[in-house]
């Protein structure tokens, strides 16, 4: 079916003046096809953006699953102002690679045409993707990252943000109180090892204003930075020398998961036993507590989402359990994180679309995205409550994989931030 046509002010499509102007982004393709015509049923485009494969891949192994239901609750389309339109999404695997991440945006902005873009899955995804949004005036959303590398990370100015490109996660104040009431236990020396590494997240983690060693310091811990080491590294030596020294009890960092199985396999091998180890993204996913076999047991992290969590989709009244137990069913899989969030996206773009004043202009649709307020099933997504503009904060609590009889579950044993959400659990200290 045609494209419907979009003018600007001086009469050209708006397509074709995006296409004119962002080759200084990425270099637009020699043939571009920018006209649509209108039908009785329109078609809404929607271009989506994850780490279907590389080392961030965990963050989308449920994304087949949430896409065909998601796919399934907008066959019969969308309402706008009494019209209904069909959906469209067109998937593409920013292969972990944040430039391969833009050029896939770009590709879904400037070819595939789509009327809003969505982006999950760490700032190598959320960041490229959003930036392409912007320069572009492309109606985005994004998610699965903490607000801070988001938003700073994207040169962003609290009192001007962004004008296209919008953002729903917690922030590094949320982990932060998460991780430290996971450590107030009398039986642990206030002693902290931080491993950083030198990327997005490793930077805002490690950043003295903005990440954790301010905090920690004001709440009595004292951390050890050895400074950020490469991404894939296969010796953390020095990391692991330089805890031993400073008698660190607690280990914490945000690391993937293969760095992480090499930094906990050495730790073994050089005699360093920390009684807790609480490390962001590496230990999100079962699958990669799995891999250690029984030295998974134990290790605890943030927990953005689970089957406890007391929330409920806004399209169908689904519950978190109920929505974890249909990935269980269908895949033989456990649950993963990332399963909520991704169909929370869809809920925000079913409910920006039923708002919007005009689906043919994409100005409304930016406003429908700012007037956000909205129940889901990782709760209120509301981008009025800031903590800055474009950015709305979901509820975070932290947990321990406790080994139950021959499986890993993942505990959740503080909710100091989110009394809403269940503890299920104490923290058992490592050996």
């Amino acid at each position: 079916m045609a494209r419907r046509t979009r003018s600007t002010s001086h009469g050209l499509t708006r397509r074709s003046f995006l296409k004119s102007t962002a080759a200084t982004v990425l270099a637009a393709p020699a043939v571009l096809h920018f006209t649509r015509a209108y039908a009785e049923t329109p078609t809404l485009k929607l271009g989506y953006v994850s780490p279907k494969t590389g080392p961030l891949a965990g963050f989308a192994e449920a994304d087949d699953y949430v896409l065909d239901g998601i796919r399934k609750a907008f066959a019969g389309g969308l309402q706008n102002n009494g019209k209904t339109w069909n959906v469209e999404i067109s998937v593409r695997d920013s292969q972990s690679n944040p430039n391969r991440a833009a050029e896939v945006a770009s590709q879904l902005i400037l070819e595939e045409e789509v009327d809003i873009l969505l982006g999950a899955a760490t700032p190598d995804t959320t960041n490229p993707v959003a930036d392409q949004a912007e320069v572009n005036g492309t109606p985005c959303i994004t998610t699965d990252c903490p607000w801070q590398p988001y938003f700073f990370g994207r040169g962003g100015d609290p009192a001007k943000g962004f004008e296209s490109t919008y953002h729903f996660f917690w922030g590094l104040e949320d982990v932060i109180a998460n991780f430290t009431a996971l450590w107030n236990n009398p039986g642990v020396a206030k002693n902290v090892g931080g491993l950083f590494p030198n990327d997005a997240d490793g930077n805002a983690w490690g950043d003295p204003e903005l990440g954790f060693p301010k905090p920690l310091a004001a709440g009595g811990f004292t951390l050890t930075d050895p400074g950020r080491y490469q991404p894939l590294s296969d010796d953390f030596t020095a990391q692991i020398t330089a805890f031993k020294s400073a008698g660190a009890e607690i280990v914490t960092g945000v690391m993937i998961p293969p760095d992480f199985g090499t930094f906990w396999a050495q730790a073994a091998q050089q005699g360093f036993k920390p009684k807790i180890v609480t490390i962001g993204k590496a230990l999100l996913f079962p699958s990669a507590i799995e891999a250690l076999g029984e030295r998974g047991n134990g290790l605890s992290t943030e927990i953005w989402w689970s089957p406890n969590h007391p929330f409920v989709s806004s399209l169908d009244g689904t519950t978190a359990k109920a929505l974890a137990d249909g990935y269980v069913s269908a895949t033989g899989k456990p649950w993963t994180q990332p399963i909520g969030f991704r169909h929370a996206l869809f809920e925000v773009v079913a409910d920006v679309v039923k708002r919007s004043a005009d689906m043919e202009d994409p100005q409304a649709i930016i406003a429908a995205i700012a007037g956000t307020s909205l129940p889901t099933i990782v709760g209120t997504v509301d981008w009025s409550k800031g903590p800055v503009k474009n950015v709305s904060k979901t509820p975070l609590v932290g947990g321990q994989w406790q080994k139950k009889g021959d499986k890993f579950e993942l505990v959740i044993t503080t909710n100091t931030q989110a009394p809403e959400i269940p503890v299920g659990g104490e923290l058992v200290l490592l050996n």
